[in-house]
């Protein structure tokens, strides 16, 4: 544990994307296997240990600390792994860290691995008797799977393919037909044969687009398309199996049984998984209405889906894109061949289940803006603009594709309760729970909870409102702090949806903080009813 602990180290104090990669690279060339494809695994978030969850250590904590003091300790440092490493008393005559292989990162995950969550608990804390704090902080960090370092899953696939010379989308294609420690992708790092794992639904990496910002392009180069508000996924239908892929290669097809069984021919497209809906002007374009993304979270993240909830939420896939028509690679071709062969996938689909993405018509930048702009819609995110000859080329490329977001829309808000953020804001109260009146409050109306931010507000303002939260706190439940209410937030979202689940009757979608409204009193803070009017039915 010892070198995987100093690379955690080094990545939470380091915020160079340069230097991170270097310590990954590193550390990958200096670790043997399978210690390095456990930590890949770690650093991509593949690795679930279910024996130790939070609360399990929370509970080995308090057998040896007293409760009070874990928390308030807790509360101070804002971190539990690192307030665990800080506070865990050894026992009397272990040495600062034991040294004879019981704590090699492999050792460590296939003895965790190995165990239910009555014995896990009980062998982490004989674990962290035999560590440092160091190694006490990244045990813990590697059980919960809740490293926040600072690395994402591409980043650390980078930093591989850099350290062994290889192409970083090679290794992205190969990496979801291997499983942890990733032995054949180190053998093929260092010089073996690339594995190619046969009829196999592999992940190739999405083309993602850039920000069309203040450019304007020619519609004689570029075709415009609607950008919908569902999730990115990928098909692949190889050897008889079918995956459903999600922009970070999670694979999704658990959750969405429906559309991977009438996925029925050979081929891989790119699409956004929507959930249909009554028609609605521009999300009624092609193939049936799409409803808004809040009725697809109702399936995110299941595990089961019930024959119910499929027949209430009808999952299909609007399709942008083909890679592979059978085994025939197409992304060397130009966007506007590609678009052909998708069309003549699509017709052998069932209908029910995809539809392709209908292109908008418009003579020229200035007319596309004016249906942009009228795009206010609950399926739709805004327009896509892509260079008629592109290839399929995965990551972002100057110049081919352009995501032209439609403007958010904005509310002022108080702030209610405040929360510690994570990595470099760990010590700050930088998450911020926010309200509406229900009606102007010298009316006796009240603030309800509308939504929740962290993101939009630079570090000296994020140090300037943890001031606010600690002067201004009226109640503490746990790591959260109830506030005076009295600070204005100006917040922006992408759109907003009724919600059975939250009191105030209404949820934000992509909600960021716009700016700190010192200007404007509480009293003057919008109401629940101004949200409900930006409602686009779904």
């Amino acid at each position: 544990m010892r070198e995987f602990s100093k690379l955690l180290d080094g990545l939470v104090y380091t915020r160079s994307r340069n230097a991170k990669l270097k310590l990954i690279a590193d550390y990958l060339h200096a670790t043997p296997d399978p210690d390095r494809g456990w930590a890949m695994a770690a650093l991509t978030g593949a690795l679930d240990l279910k024996a130790v969850k939070p609360a399990a250590i929370r509970g080995i904590v308090d057998e040896r600390v007293d409760p009070t003091l874990f928390r308030m300790s807790w509360d101070f440092v804002g971190d539990m792994a690192e307030t665990v490493a800080l506070i865990w008393p050894k026992p009397e005559g272990e040495p600062p860290e034991l040294d004879d292989g019981s704590l090699r990162l492999a050792t460590v995950v296939e003895r965790l691995g190995s165990l239910g969550r009555a014995e896990g608990p009980r062998a982490l804390a004989t674990m962290l008797d035999h560590l440092d704090a160091s190694g006490r902080y990244a045990l813990i960090k590697l059980a919960t799977g809740e490293l926040r370092v600072g690395v994402s899953a591409r980043l650390a696939k980078t930093a591989l393919a850099q350290a062994f010379a290889l192409d970083v989308d090679a290794v992205e294609e190969v990496w979801h037909g291997l499983t942890p420690p990733y032995a054949p992708l180190f053998a093929w790092a260092e010089g073996g044969a690339q594995p190619t794992p046969a009829d196999t639904p592999v992940f190739r990496a999405f083309m993602l687009a850039h920000g069309l910002e203040e450019t304007v392009v020619d519609l004689a180069d570029y075709a415009a398309e609607w950008k919908w508000d569902g999730i990115r996924v990928q098909l692949v239908r190889t050897g008889g199996q079918v995956r459903l892929y999600s922009r970070g290669g999670d694979d999704v097809t658990g959750s969405f049984p429906d559309v991977a069984a009438a996925f029925d021919r050979d081929g891989v497209l790119d699409g956004e998984l929507l959930v249909k809906g009554e028609a609605q002007g521009a999300a009624d374009l092609h193939g049936g209405a799409a409803a808004s993304f809040n009725a697809l979270q109702q399936r995110l993240g299941r595990k089961a889906v019930t024959a119910k909830m499929q027949a209430d939420y009808p999952a299909f896939v609007r399709l942008y894109d083909i890679l592979f028509d059978g085994p025939e690679d197409l992304r060397a071709l130009p966007w506007i061949e590609r678009r052909a062969r998708l069309e003549a996938f699509a017709a052998k689909l069932d209908r029910e289940r995809f539809d392709v993405s209908a292109l908008i018509e418009a003579k020229d930048f200035a007319e596309l803006s004016e249906i942009r702009a009228g795009s206010r819609d609950a399926a739709i995110e805004g327009v896509m603009l892509k260079r008629r000859d592109s290839a399929y080329v995965a990551g972002r490329r100057v110049g081919l594709w352009y995501k032209w977001k439609r403007d958010p829309l904005t509310a002022d808000c108080v702030v209610m309760y405040a929360q510690r953020g994570h990595g470099k804001r760990s010590s700050y109260y930088s998450d911020y729970t926010f309200g509406c009146w229900t009606a102007p409050p010298e009316e006796g109306g009240e603030l309800l909870p509308v939504g929740k931010a962290y993101s939009g507000i630079t570090d000296e303002e994020v140090r300037e409102t943890d001031r606010f939260v600690r002067n201004h706190t009226l109640q503490r439940f746990g790591p959260v702090r109830e506030v005076e209410k009295s600070l204005v937030l100006e917040v922006a979202f992408d759109s907003i949806h009724a919600s059975k689940r939250h009191k105030s009757g209404v949820a934000m979608r992509f909600p960021r903080i716009a700016r700190i409204r010192h200007d404007k009193p509480a009293a003057e803070a919008d109401l629940i009813a101004t949200l409900q009017r930006m409602i686009v039915a779904d």
